[in-house]
């Protein structure tokens, strides 16, 4: 096994360092760690717990990863926290991610190919999907799941048990404290649902005909008169809801326990009507 460890980072007897792992100056590598392969610590990083990092990631100076949770709860005695981080990950400065706790999921999850910026926070028991993006200072707090392909924006705070949904766009300084659904875009504090992330749909590969579906499955959810389970019955009594991309909203908006970020009054439609709460359905 050819690994690089430089002399003054200190590493437990107990770690699992796999090929070609690099261990930059002042790094502190706990007992129960795994570093997969080409995975790099740059400088001054921090690896403690049931900590598991996969192949070809990269952890940049200060950032803190594994660490015991922020849990008023927990006891000194318990075990290490779970935190199991996929492959090709880069992991910022001052970035701080903690495992998972008794009173959750017992695991933090992270996927592949993630960018989390500097100063980025990944609280305990959450779940973030791959291809995800935490712009500088965004917070996920404990319990929460950030779906793939998903872009927090900077200084974005997400609420205890909320769920951002697969390619969902939240804008920076935004506060989430209700649901926000896949393929949105979210504003403001207390955030808001604005419109379809048509430029994430386009950069992403997805057809015309699949960003012209996404549309009307918000306006039926999101811009029409009536209760959410009205309107959730009408779409899944509808021919769209054969369409996969149809059920994912709609199943994640049911699935909903916070409830989902509303409109914002007055708002556009993603069609580009005024939204007056009449059925535009037939449009």
């Amino acid at each position: 096994m050819s690994t690089g460890i430089h002399p003054t980072a200190i590493v437990a007897s107990g770690a699992q360092l796999g090929e070609d792992v690099e261990i930059g100056p002042y790094c502190v590598v706990g007992e129960h760690v795994r570093l997969a392969s080409r995975t790099r610590l740059v400088a001054h990083v921090v690896i403690d717990g049931d900590t598991w990092v996969g192949e070809d990631c990269e952890l940049f100076p200060f950032c803190s990863i594994g660490t015991t949770p922020q849990d008023k709860k927990l006891k000194s005695t318990r075990e290490p926290a779970r935190l199991r981080i996929g492959n090709n990950n880069r992991i910022r400065e001052h970035v701080t991610i903690h495992g998972g706790t008794p009173f959750g999921g017992g695991t933090t999850t992270v996927g592949d190919d993630n960018m989390i910026l500097v100063g980025a926070h990944i609280g305990h028991d959450a779940t973030v999907g791959s291809k995800v993006v935490f712009t500088n200072g965004a917070m996920a707090a404990g319990h929460t799941e950030i779906g793939d392909r998903a872009i927090l924006g900077a200084m974005v705070g997400i609420h205890q048990f909320a769920r951002v949904g697969k390619l969902a766009m939240v804008g920076a300084g935004a506060m989430v404290s209700h649901d926000a659904p896949p393929f949105a875009m979210i504003q403001g504090d207390r955030a808001k649902l604005v419109a379809v992330n048509k430029v994430g749909l386009h950069r992403n590969g997805y057809t015309a005909e699949q960003k012209a579906l996404v549309k009307r499955v918000f306006r039926l959810l999101f811009w029409r008169a009536g209760t959410l389970h009205q309107r959730l019955e009408f779409v899944r009594g509808s021919a769209l809801h054969r369409n996969p991309i149809c059920r994912e909203i709609v199943d994640f908006v049911a699935a909903s326990k916070r409830g989902i970020c509303s409109p914002r009054s007055g708002l556009r439609n993603p069609t580009g009507e005024v939204a007056t709460g009449e059925d535009t359905a037939s449009t």
